[in-house]
């Protein structure tokens, strides 16, 4: 199971007949997922080995798992025949006593499982074997990084901070403080002067109301969500290429595809269950290109890398688009009928040769034009993105630029093709559709279009004035003009870019709500009011993942201490200001029964329906069967679709003597965005902290060593973090995480935002190493 659905190749038997052994392989040369190093050296002789880590002739046994290319899937556990390898989970709690069918709460995937529990604590969680997107399996996190539910530091009592601290309240007295603080600001600075933020942690439901109350009680369309500083671009460039800001096909197209582009995404580590699916289709014929200015685990099974200067995805992508019309590998029919723009688009990249574009991206030319017939010829072709792609201040455009790409090639509307975001967060693609984005209502309908119904359903009207998007709302903040702001499962702080002006300007703030599992950085720093939040383990509700695909999220346990689900703090608020009739819900089946009313292409979407497995929208009544590709015979905005014509505009963010490195940043493994779950479970063990990856030549120029502490400083701020020496990145390039507060990556990340949504650009920072 570990070569055939994971692809690790970690067990191997050493030896013949009665000395047969079962151990795992020494690690891949370039094999990093987490912190540790092989220790195993390789030997061309000796005796055969007659215990792990000694040594076999011209190889060498792991001594143990951390020492092979093991990610901690516990695949083989799950089916060792003989029970050798065993899951030591249920040692810590003993055998669960229940068993929950629920949805996974890290990455956009979407797995389902079952959760165990036992005395109300959760146990242990292993894969649904039925369930169509994960098909049996798990990753670390999902597997194993579930005790941030128990952690000792977990908030579970309301709190309220003045002069002297935090101090725990009863429910009644905070809700009654957070009501009062938001109606004097409102009285006295109007809507515009408060802001919420909804959660890609949270569910559906939960997101719909957090936008309902921000328009029906607050009377403001000041309301966003992380997908901001991460998939706003992709949202806003497939709407505007495809009519629909979403996947056009599903993950059960994996195994169809001939033919793989991949850019600014790292799935196996980011979407582990994904990232397998892919090395698998790779490893049983299919094509693949990856585009990445570090070498990732898929570069290892790639045909070509084109491994680029961090920001130039554009001149890239341009390039292989004019590859694909030189060398006449477009699709002439699909072109004719179902795109415009053709001729102007076809002008446009006539400059842009693979030459022009190797000379700024630092690549071959070559590779470029293999890369591009590799796409157009290995039809069914499907390309896959990530945050390397929308974090720059081209994101928008970039994603327009692999969006001209698929319709050159006809890569669109049909089986084993599209054009498919890899979201980051469980429910980040739920979070902006259901509403929270300031200017789409429920199902990222445009308010001017929408309003109208949907003050229908509500029975209350639906604020007009232009609301600020979470980027914008911080500059008010700065402006004074922004006096409050209820973050819901979002550390803004932590998260955003620049630490120094986020915080300079939430610190101008009158009053800061955090809804939360634990006093995250955003509260310890400028939060009054803290409303502890149950997890995805203690409530009902449903995620959307990347795929469009809507699934169950059931209680396996009960609300630990006193917390309780977002959406019954949301309604309770709501009702101290005289909607009670609005927020009447009892249960978030009722909540997203509202929802099917006003969002049409999901009204078939019953939690009946989606018991087993989910739906995937457009699925507009009771007997439809879901839309698992998109735009098979037309597009939303009628039967042809636009080329987009993308002018390149470099950074201004650029290196100079002083800042003479470019920085890269991006999640690992083992970790989870802010670390607010995964650093409170044993996933820190594998993954204490962040490491700043640096070139071996760059390394020994400066004479910094493996996990020697380094001082990283850009224009911005500065941060100290164990140097990790990696040949994977190219010279004159840095890569780190962002997972761990004590280092707090994002001091170091500047104020750039993309050009059409405000997105950050995460992905290029100029900065200057010294040994710490």
């Amino acid at each position: 199971i570990c070569d055939e659905l994971q692809g690790q190749f970690v067990w191997r038997a050493w030896n013949r007949g009665d000395k047969t052994r079962v151990f795992p392989s020494p690690r891949s040369p370039g094999f990093q997922p987490g912190q540790a190093q092989c220790h195993v050296g390789c030997s061309s002789a000796g005796a055969p080995a007659q215990g792990p880590g000694e040594k076999c002739g011209l190889e060498v046994r792991a001594r143990n798992l951390i020492e092979s290319d093991c990610v901690s899937c516990g695949a083989c556990a799950d089916t060792c025949p003989s029970g050798a390898i065993i899951d030591r989970a249920v040692s810590y709690e003993g055998w669960p006593t229940d068993w929950t069918r629920t949805t996974c709460p890290y990455c956009g995937t979407g797995c389902e499982m079952q959760i165990g529990s036992r005395n109300g604590r959760v146990v242990v969680a292993r894969p649904l074997l039925e369930a169509p997107v994960n098909k049996g399996h798990l990753c670390v996190k999902g597997r194993y990084a579930h005790a941030f539910v128990h952690a000792e530091d977990r908030i579970t009592r309301p709190m309220i901070r003045d002069g002297g601290g935090w101090h725990e309240v009863p429910w009644s007295e905070v809700y009654d403080y957070a009501a009062t603080r938001l109606k004097q600001i409102l009285g006295q600075s109007g809507p515009q002067s408060i802001g919420v933020l909804g959660s890609a942690r949270a569910t559906n439901e939960e997101n719909y109301l957090a936008q309902k109350f921000c328009r029906v009680v607050l009377g403001s369309n000041n309301v966003d969500c992380c997908a901001r500083v991460c998939h706003s671009p992709t949202a806003a460039a497939l709407k505007a290429s495809f009519g629909t800001g979403a996947a056009t096909n599903s993950f059960n197209d994996i195994e169809i595809a001939g033919a793989f582009l991949i850019c600014g995404a790292n799935p196996t580590e980011n979407h582990p269950i994904v990232g397998a699916r892919i090395k698998q289709a790779v490893l049983n014929g299919a094509r693949l290109v990856v585009i990445d200015p570090r070498k990732i685990e898929l570069t290892r099974h790639a045909d070509v890398h084109l491994q680029i200067k961090p920001g130039t995805n554009i001149p890239v992508l341009n390039a292989i688009a004019h590859t694909i019309i030189e060398e006449d590998l477009i699709d002439k029919s699909f072109i004719e009928t179902r795109t415009d723009q053709f001729g102007p688009f076809v002008q446009y990249v006539q400059s842009w040769t693979p030459e022009k574009s190797a000379a700024l991206a630092g690549v071959e030319s070559e590779d470029i034009r293999r890369a591009a017939r590799i796409y157009a010829e290995g039809a069914p072709a499907m390309i896959f993105h990530g945050l390397g792609a929308t974090e720059h201040t081209q994101g928008t455009e970039g994603v327009r630029c692999l969006a001209n790409l698929a319709l050159l090639t006809g890569n669109v509307g049909k089986p084993g093709a599209g054009e498919n975001p890899l979201r980051g967060q469980n429910n980040v693609q739920g979070a902006a559709h259901m509403g929270c984005e300031p200017s789409n209502l429920a199902g990222y309908t445009p308010i001017e279009q929408a309003a109208d119904f949907v003050e229908q359903v509500w029975g209350r009207p639906v604020p007009r004035a232009k609301g600020l998007n979470w980027m914008q709302m911080l500059d008010a903040a700065g402006k004074g003009t922004l006096r409050a702001l209820w973050a819901i499962g979002y550390d803004v702080y932590f998260s955003n870019p620049n630490a120094a002006k986020t915080r300079e300007n939430l610190k101008k703030m009158d009053l800061v709500i955090v809804q939360d599992l634990f006093l995250n950085e955003t509260a310890r720093e400028f939060g009054h009011i803290f409303l502890p939040a149950a997890s995805s383990y203690e409530k009902d509700g449903t995620f959307m993942n990347s795929e469009r695909r809507v699934q169950r999220v059931r209680q396996a346990i009960p609300p630990v201490g006193d917390s309780k689900p977002d959406w019954q703090i949301i309604c309770e608020l709501a009702g101290l200001f005289g909607f009670e009739r609005e927020f009447a819900f009892d249960s978030p089946k009722e909540v997203w029964n509202e929802v099917r009313k006003v969002w049409k292409a999901g009204a078939g979407i019953s939690y009946e329906r989606i018991e087993k497995g989910g739906l995937q929208w457009p699925c507009t009544s009771p007997d439809h069967p879901g839309t698992t590709i998109l735009h098979q015979d037309r597009f939303p905005m009628g039967s042809q679709a636009p080329f987009a014509l993308i002018e390149y505009k470099p950074t201004p963010e650029v290196t100079t003597d002083e800042f003479p490195f470019l920085l890269n940043t991006g999640r690992t493994l083992y970790q989870f965005n802010a670390g607010t779950m995964t650093q409170r479970t044993l996933n820190a063990v594998l993954r204490p902290t962040d490491t700043l990856d640096i070139a071996p030549e760059d390394a020994h120029r400066l004479g910094i060593e493996n996990g020697q502490l380094v001082r990283m400083t850009s224009r911005y701020g500065s941060a100290t973090l164990p140097a990790r020496v990696d040949d994977r990145i190219r010279t004159g390039e840095l890569f780190t995480t962002f997972h761990d507060p004590k280092v707090f990556t994002n001091r170091v990340t500047s104020n750039y935002r993309d050009s059409v949504v405000d997105a950050a650009e995460y992905k290029v920072t100029a900065v200057r190493i010294e040994k710490s």
